[in-house]
């Protein structure tokens, strides 16, 4: 469990914007300005039942005095407590602590030109990101996948006149002529431009395989749950964590994960998702020497990172900058 600190925020709003989503706005308990992030950050809500689930910041920077959060919650049918913690048990008016803002899911300075893919509730950092870009006249594109309008959340936002010139809108049960064409979209890679994608699990593996001519640095994911058939394992052979800066060696059992490991000599790694997703257990490290097994890192991220919630090491050793 992470150790970080909390923030505790009203429900000042709570809005129906399709029939699985709830859209929540989160304030300061004495109208304060809460803590400051960019446009893909994320947060985590710890809500009744002791569930703690990470959600997306659905709107950017900067567009209320009060920096008040909205996060998008569908309730999911196969929901193993959080979504359905959301939906029944909170209400307006009611307090609820959330972590500070996190991004591992930015924008990227070098890009000029961003492309992004939203599919259903996918869409809550790609919002931001787009209203973050449109705020400052940057050229970007925002499609939007979706089964129906009805299923639309968020589409006051999304034919807001700042952004309906940038947005293309794909419904499944549209019109046949206003669907997009995931591979024609991404057959050429116009230059320097950079490509964002977050939605299901199907959507991602499509996406993925029409741009997998993309270079890796354009490419830029954020997962809700680690692909089918691919959940990070947290087992495999013993190995030892040689920790750089401290000098020490710490043993990880076969059955242990690196964080477990570092918890019980009282080595503090703040957790979230331990999935590999999230990128809240990252740390600086002989990344050649890992055995990867997260979906946060790029390649080139992994030659001197880890994520400790799930990734190993190949032999015997792993050295940490900790």
């Amino acid at each position: 469990m992470s150790l970080e600190r909390t923030l505790t925020v009203r429900v000042e709003r709570i809005s129906r914007q399709t029939p699985e989503i709830l859209a929540f706005e989160l304030a300061h308990p004495w109208g304060r300005a809460l803590p400051g992030y960019e446009a893909g950050a994320h947060i985590d809500v710890h809500m009744p039942g002791g569930f703690s689930r990470q959600y997306s910041l659905a709107r950017a920077p900067g567009m209320t005095d009060d920096g008040a959060y909205v996060i998008g919650v569908k309730r999911e049918h196969d929901s193993r407590g959080g979504s359905a913690s959301m939906h029944e048990r909170v209400r307006e008016g009611d307090l609820i602590a959330i972590s500070a803002p996190r991004n591992t899911f930015p924008l990227r300075a070098e890009a000029r030109r961003h492309l992004l893919l939203a599919g259903g509730i996918g869409m809550t950092p790609l919002l931001a990101m787009a209203q973050a870009l449109a705020a400052r006249g940057a050229d970007f594109t925002l499609c939007v996948f979706a089964r129906s309008e009805e299923h639309l959340a968020f589409a006051d936002a999304l034919h807001a006149p700042a952004l309906a010139p940038h947005l293309k809108l794909h419904l499944d049960q549209g019109e046949a002529s206003q669907r997009i064409d995931l591979r024609a979209l991404l057959a050429e890679r116009a230059p320097d431009t950079h490509l964002y994608v977050c939605g299901p699990g199907g959507f991602m593996q499509a996406v993925r395989e029409a741009a997998a001519h993309w270079p890796e640095e354009a490419l830029h994911t954020e997962y809700f749950a680690a692909p089918t058939g691919t959940a990070a394992a947290t087992t495999g052979l013993p190995f030892t964590l040689k920790l750089a800066r401290r000098g020490i060696d710490v043993p990880v059992a076969a059955d242990q994960t690196a964080v477990d490991a570092l918890h019980e000599v009282g080595i503090d790694i703040p957790v979230s998702c331990q999935q590999g997703l999230c990128g809240t257990c990252v740390v600086e490290g002989q990344g050649d020497d890992a055995e990867h097994r997260d979906f946060c890192l790029t390649t080139a991220e992994r030659r001197g990172k880890v994520a400790l919630c799930c990734s190993r090491a190949k032999g015997q050793e792993l050295v940490l900058d900790l």
